[in-house]
């Protein structure tokens, strides 16, 4: 079947949407089910479907629905709901799920995210899935399905009503951006819950891809305008599926994905923060967690390396997508673990935090003792073009050296892309993402101008190499 640009990346099964519509759903469905079926995690028979709002996910849905119908199980419809949502539902049902959502990338694309009845699929689940994939045609039963939005959307609510102190946020005045993301509407009732004002921001019908890691975007320009025009305390917002969180504080100023983890985690009173290389290399300089794992980039690492490991246990990317493991608490009650991103729990933790201690956002973010990051990207990139150039900066030495003469080259970790320590002490990382054809690059510095600068020429280095 022509699939060519269908692939699993760092979280879920990717592509063109016109290539995943159709027949090509309803097989990867029906090889999912027939892997769920060998790991003898069957779900009482049901099965929960999610989407987010871009045009094509109704349409991929009906097709799930259509495989999962004739593999003899029932679908079960929980609606335009985020991410998190779904396999929070999902799980405490012991129930298989499936999210149509291509999350933060291009309207063209969509996706597949897969979950067990115990979570989120891992890489060795991915190779099940592909192993089991077959060419047959799947056919149309048209069954009816039951729904179970409103129960899905609750239940994700509740998760968080106990989260902070009854009328926690009293007082601020908070803005959500909300776009095209499913979370728009959970995240404004939970704020409201807990005492804040919002003001809805940018709302649109029509499906708007929002990358919570690419500030510059054009889609963000008119943020700072608004925290001045409504007296705002705060933006908050999430990508397209909400499972990355998004969050401009008082002044003005965008808050990094791995700086909410990382607030989250100590919130949350973690030992274990598990966190992928992009992640800010100052978590482990605040000395307040037992131990700091680091993997790959993606939420299956992420889960996979906290699975076992010792006393509470927070992971969170670089995106800010926070996970929950075993033994976390919050307002002395225990936070049922949930191994998926999440972007409403890191947004709950970091303005509880600031309001708790009646400060601004920007006040404890700049308690922090992390150096000044900053990320961006090549979009279009083929993914040879980027393994080419990542490829040579890998295996020939006086290249990267030549490339690096502005800055000299003293350490370089591989365990995901290449990231360069700098004679100065500072990084450069670069990496292909493994969910679009773009060439990432991240980086930190000793102040936010030396951080500008590298990013600048890490950027242009990058543009030349791969032209």
């Amino acid at each position: 079947m022509a699939t060519s640009s269908l692939k699993f990346g760092t979280s879920g099964l990717r592509g063109l949407a016109l290539d995943l519509e159709g027949q090509a759903a309803r097989r990867y469905t029906a090889a999912f089910l027939r892997h769920v079926a060998a790991l003898g995690e069957s779900g009482g028979g049901r099965v929960f479907l999610g989407r987010d709002f871009r045009p094509s996910s109704p349409a991929i849905a009906a097709d799930c629905a259509a495989a999962i119908a004739e593999a003899g199980m029932e679908p079960v419809d929980c609606g335009a709901i985020p991410t998190p949502a779904l396999a929070c539902h999902a799980m405490a049902a012991g129930c298989a799920a499936i999210m149509i959502t291509g999350s933060h990338i291009p309207a063209d694309r969509n996706g597949l995210k897969f979950y067990l009845p115990s979570g989120e699929i891992s890489k060795a689940d991915e190779a099940g899935i592909l192993s089991a994939l077959s060419d047959a045609s799947v056919g149309d039963l048209g069954v009816a399905i039951a729904d179970e939005s409103a129960l899905a959307s609750a239940r994700y609510f509740e998760r968080f009503a106990g989260l902070l102190a009854a009328g926690a946020l009293t007082g601020w005045r908070i803005g959500v951006f909300e776009h095209s993301s499913v979370a728009r509407d959970v995240l404004t009732a939970i704020l409201r819950h807990f005492g804040a004002e919002t003001v809805s921001l940018g709302r649109t019908e029509q499906f708007v891809a929002v990358d919570t890691e690419a500030f510059g975007d054009t889609v963000f320009a008119p943020l700072p305008g608004w925290v001045s025009e409504h007296r705002l305390d705060a933006i908050v917002s999430a990508d397209g599926d909400g499972d990355r969180p998004l969050l401009m504080d008082g002044m003005g100023q965008f808050v990094r994905g791995d700086v909410l983890g990382l607030i989250s985690a100590r919130y949350l009173g973690a030992q274990t923060v598990v966190t992928p290389v992009t992640s800010n290399s100052g978590i482990e300089r605040t000395g307040a967690f037992s131990r700091v794992v680091r993997t790959r980039v993606g939420s299956p690492y992420v889960i996979e390396a906290m699975t076992g490991a010792q006393g509470s246990v927070i992971g969170f990317e670089a995106n800010g997508g926070t996970f929950v493991g075993d033994g976390v608490h919050a307002a002395g009650v225990a936070l049922p673990a949930l191994p998926t991103r999440d972007a409403v729990l890191p947004l709950l933790c970091v303005l509880g935090l600031a309001a708790g201690k009646g400060r601004p956002v920007a006040e404890i973010v700049a308690d922090l003792p992390l150096q000044h990051a900053l990320a961006d990207r090549l979009q279009e990139v083929p993914s040879e073009r980027s393994g080419a150039f990542l490829s040579r900066l890998a295996g020939d030495d006086a290249y990267a050296r030549a490339l690096f003469a502005p800055h000299g080259i003293t350490g370089l970790s591989q365990i995901d892309g290449l990231q360069f320590r700098t004679a100065a002490g500072d990084m450069v990382h670069f990496r292909a993402s493994g969910n679009a054809p773009e060439l990432r690059c991240y980086v930190e510095g000793s102040t936010p101008e030396v951080a500008e600068a590298l990013l600048a020429w890490g950027m242009g280095v990058a543009a030349r190499e791969v032209a």
